[in-house]
Parts: structure tokens; sequence; C-alpha cells
């Protein structure tokens, strides 16, 4: 069903691109710097369903429709954009008292999961990355080309989970050290909100 030799080329390319620290492993980072280890981890199990939801879109087919609705790409962009800057204005506004990665005003497990699913689906980018790349790795000879679109979708995600998981686990790690004096944790708040301002001025800056 796969062809051998693209799905090779498919691993030696994917594991290079999630190696490459981008958009999503810095989100993972700043999460991982203000709530642990625990938290960095699920962001990244939130991206990562993000990006599989991207996978199963372009599967479909429906990812197309950000070529044919440009004003839906524009949409989707300044969402993702607003989103972010929230999440900024959320670390900046935190007071940073050690150890508050068990308190209510750092991020919860299960709330950065579904940041960082949102902050996934709200960047088109990924959407158009999945059109652009994963065709390239299909031979339509071999029959049933969703099937074989969904494999390396999947096969991605993995790889992005294992990568973007340990991350975030070795980022919350070095944080829960660090956040014993309340001036490095209110600095670690500082870099996460610089950080969630940055991907959002990237997301508007970067033209289609």
């Amino acid at each position: 069903m796969l062809d051998t030799s693209l799905y090779v080329a498919f691993l030696v390319a994917a594991l290079a691109l999630c190696l490459t620290p981008g958009p999503d492993m810095m989100f993972i980072v700043a999460m991982g710097g203000r709530g642990g280890p625990a938290t960095g981890v699920m962001a990244a199990a939130g991206v990562a369903t993000g990006a599989l939801t991207h996978a199963i879109a372009a599967m479909l087919g429906l990812s197309a429709l950000f070529t044919t609705l440009p004003t839906l790409y524009h949409v989707l962009r300044w969402a993702g954009a607003a989103y972010l800057l929230y999440l900024a204005v959320k670390s900046f506004r935190d007071r940073g008292e050690p150890g508050e990665e068990a308190a209510p005003a750092g991020p919860g497990r299960l709330r950065a999961f579904w940041q960082g699913v949102i902050t996934n689906l709200l960047n088109p980018k990924v959407i158009l990355f999945n059109i652009a790349f994963l065709p390239q790795f299909v031979n339509p000879s071999l029959g049933h080309p969703m099937v074989q679109f969904l494999v390396l979708g999947l096969t991605l995600v993995l790889i992005g989970l294992a990568v973007d998981g340990t991350v975030g686990l070795l980022s919350g790690r070095l944080a829960r050290l660090l956040r014993r004096s309340r001036r490095v944790a209110r600095g670690l708040n500082i870099f996460s909100g610089t950080v969630f301002t940055g991907l959002a001025v990237r997301l508007l800056a970067v033209a289609k």
C-alpha cells in the first residue's frame, strides 16, 4: 500500500522537520516553563491532536478550501494570533510565585492540552504545509491514496509527539528547578508571554 522508498524518505524528512525548532516547539517550551513537565507534555499532546486533525482534513480534501478561499485563511490567521496574544497577556499578568505550577493561576494540565489543540488548529500554515508536503510521498499507482495519506499523517504526528513531548518534559523539569526563586519564576512567565507574543506577530507578519 505504501511505496517503501518514498516512506523511508518521508521518515527522514519528517524527523528533520520535527527536530527543527518552530512555533509549536516554542509554544511547548513556554507551556512547560510555566506549568512544569506534565504541563509541557500535555501541551505537546494537544499540538499532536491538532496536527492529527489537520492531517485528516487534508486527507479528506477539506484543507484545499484554503487555496480557493483566501478570506478563510486570513480569518483563521487572525483568530490564531488573537488567541496567542490572549495567552501572552495571561503570562505577563502572572506574578510568578515559586512553585505556582500547582496553583490555580498556572496552566492546568487539561487546559494546556486544549491550548495546544487550539493553537495548532488556528495556525493556517500547518494546513498549507500538509497540502504541500504529504502528497509528495503518496504513490497513486499503488492505490488507496487516502489511506496512504492517513498513514503518512499519523507517522508525522507520532514523530512530532515523541520529539515535542521530550522537549516539554525537559523544559518543564528545568523550569521546576528554576521556579524555586520568585524572581526567576516571574522571569519565566515573562519569557512565556514574550514567546506567545512573538508567535502571534509571526503568524500575522508572514505572508501567505
